[in-house]
């Protein structure tokens, strides 16, 4: 199943215009995200609120990610401090895979934010959590915190931003997005065999593990006859009427 690094800001000096700064809004915003990543099977790993971003690029290329998200908000420079708005979201032009990734997200947030023609996706050469991590990467500056009216916005939105964030990684997956549900413990009754942790929800796609009968497993979201499952540290669909939810 796809493995994120999600990677707020450590900017806590980013002061907003009205209240609060960049690093406290983006971990709200990460803590949010969450519960959908979970529920639609995403794995995930946050960045240390301790290290800056050197230090979440170092612990980004130690594991195995297939995309390392970073998550910002952006201010105004000179002239355009307190005017400019809109949401930029950085990818490298070397890669494929991160233009697509930045173009899906860009897209996606066309629907929510308020001015869709201001919503665009960017390559860049400089920023250091595209271009020096390992992993697919984009970072995205979700409105301008300096400008009252994108601060109000993304105060505002923080749910329906994470929402979106989460459909976005999902549409570039290619698996489902899944809606949050309180996580369930389940039983796995079979006929005594084993039941297959797949990749994707049908019977067609990779078996990337097996549970015993009588196994234990956390449930975190249901796509048609399949729940989203975690087992000894393996996380995929699972076929749920075999599963006893309870």
């Amino acid at each position: 199943m796809p493995n994120v690094f999600l990677s707020p800001s450590t900017q806590e000096w980013n002061k907003y215009a009205s209240s609060g700064n960049e690093q406290q809004y983006m971990n709200i915003l990460a803590d949010l995200m969450e519960p959908y990543m979970l529920s639609s099977g995403i794995d995930f790993t946050r960045n240390d609120p301790d290290r800056n971003v050197g230090g979440a690029i170092e612990d980004s290329n130690k594991g195995w990610y297939d995309v390392h998200l970073a998550l910002h908000s952006n201010a105004g420079g000179g002239q355009y401090a307190g005017v400019s708005r809109g949401i930029e979201i950085y990818y490298s032009p070397y890669s494929e895979y991160s233009r697509r990734l930045a173009t899906i997200i860009a897209n996606n947030m066309e629907t929510i934010y308020p001015i869709p023609s201001k919503v665009t996706a960017i390559p860049t050469t400089s920023l250091a959590e595209v271009t020096r991590t390992r992993s697919v990467a984009v970072l995205a500056e979700l409105g301008y915190h300096d400008n009252f009216e994108d601060e109000a916005w993304l105060k505002n939105n923080l749910e329906s931003i994470a929402r979106t964030m989460v459909q976005s990684l999902c549409d570039y997956f290619g698996i489902p997005f899944i809606e949050p549900s309180p996580v369930r413990r389940g039983t796995v009754r079979t006929d005594g065999s084993n039941l297959n942790i797949r990749s994707y929800p049908s019977t067609e796609s990779a078996i990337i593990g097996r549970i015993p009968n009588g196994g234990q497993v956390n449930i975190y979201g249901e796509t048609g006859n399949w729940y989203v499952i975690s087992y000894n540290g393996t996380t995929g669909y699972s076929a749920m009427d075999f599963i006893t939810v309870g």
